[in-house]
């Protein structure tokens, strides 16, 4: 059936509309139909709206919408958030019926982040009908809980801008810097034997054990000694352990997958360089210590210094709309705002929402908040382009 659009720059009905569309993300939930729905279903509002409209597939039935108001040719913004959600076991209320209660707009992607991706739209037609002197491109893309598929096929077509905001959930603060994050395996080898044969088996488990402990120590020790000023200390974890043939058997392996959350300047290579320094430390008190790693996915940090054009601009925004000083605040979370600033793109963090409640059983996004990012972007884009 045709979409109905909501009233034109209408963010609350907007957020309403892209909330009662299923995108759970399929890498995620494996029965889950993907974005496609949902990027069509915006695509659509947004033509009604008045803006240049098109698909990028980033994987079959998993679209990325890039649409453009304003004039081409000269500076340029993006406005770029995520269609997809996690998936919706155990929630409080059904998960794609946005009901608006007490002012809190509920419904699974409301905070995370449907409600964003409405007030760059919004905020683009309030600027775009402002006059402002540019081209705002409105980059609503696919697979950010997983891998990022969406603004990575972005970024290889080619789509470009001066500068960029992520309406990812910030409570209404700036957020210039993130952390990044990769993942490592770490296999531990032991020597498989009957459970009475402690002269003869090596517990791979027991070898985990001893690793574990030597990289919490590492974590309390080194890691506060390297901070940022926006985003503390970086921190890793053991998400997931998995060893053992059976209660009467040595453990002949132990798999232990681990996440490390970085600063500005640490990669895969660092987190692999600590795991192996880790390693070598237990090895040497410990012979029959062996183990292998392999670090199986990287993301970057963010860092926009925070005198940065785009950055001010906000700021400057922020202040004439609320009439008050803003917040800037690292985040501790991961975003797109990576892929964009290392492709060229200086590209923060603003939007509606509490990443507290993203991915919860109970999610919702304050309607005042959406109302007010609306009014900031809005103003944001003038303040860039200034209006002919």
């Amino acid at each position: 059936m045709p979409v109905i659009p909501p009233p034109r720059g209408d963010a609350i009905a907007l957020t309403s509309a892209l909330v009662g569309v299923d995108s759970r993300n399929p890498r995620l939930v494996p029965e889950a139909a993907g974005e496609g729905e949902c990027a069509r279903t915006l695509a659509s509002i947004l033509d009604a709206w008045g803006f240049r409209v098109a698909l990028q597939e980033s994987a079959p039935n998993r679209p990325n919408v890039i649409a453009r108001i304003g004039q081409p040719g000269g500076r340029s913004l993006m406005f770029n958030g995520h269609l997809d959600t996690v998936g919706i076991a155990g929630m409080t209320h059904p998960p794609f019926d946005p009901v608006i209660q007490d002012g809190n707009l509920y419904g699974r992607g409301s905070c995370d982040m449907k409600g964003g991706v409405a007030a760059m739209c919004a905020g683009a037609v309030l600027a775009a009908d402002a006059g402002v002197d540019g081209e705002i491109v409105i980059a609503a893309v696919t697979d950010e809980e997983w891998q990022s598929a969406g603004t990575s096929a972005l970024i290889a077509g080619g789509v470009r801008a001066d500068a960029a905001i992520v309406t990812e959930p910030t409570r209404l603060a700036i957020g210039p810097a993130h952390r990044g994050f990769a993942w490592a395996v770490v296999t531990v080898h032991g020597i498989a034997a009957h459970g009475s044969r402690y002269d003869v088996g090596v517990d791979a488990n027991t070898m985990a054990g001893l690793l574990l402990a030597e990289l919490e120590a590492y974590q309390q020790s080194a890691l506060p000694q390297r901070t940022h000023a926006l985003l503390g200390r970086g921190s890793f974890h053991a998400a997931r352990i998995s060893g053992g043939l059976g209660l009467s058997t040595y453990a002949d392996a132990c798999r232990v997958e681990f996440e490390r959350r970085t600063l500005p300047g640490e990669d895969g290579d660092t987190f692999a360089a600590e795991l192996r320094a880790a390693c070598d430390r237990v090895a040497a008190r410990e012979p029959r210590f062996r183990a292998d790693i392999e670090v199986t996915f990287v993301q970057a940090a963010n860092d926009v210094p925070v005198d940065a054009p785009i950055v001010q601009s906000l700021v400057r925004a922020v202040e004439a709309v609320e009439g008050a000083p803003s917040t800037i605040e690292g985040l501790s979370y991961w975003t797109d705002a990576a892929l964009l600033s290392a492709a060229g793109i200086p590209a923060i963090c603003y939007g509606p929402g509490d990443i507290r409640l993203a991915h919860s059983a109970t999610e919702w996004v304050p309607v005042s908040e959406v109302r007010r990012a609306t009014a900031v972007l809005a103003q944001s884009a003038v303040d860039w382009f200034g209006v002919r």
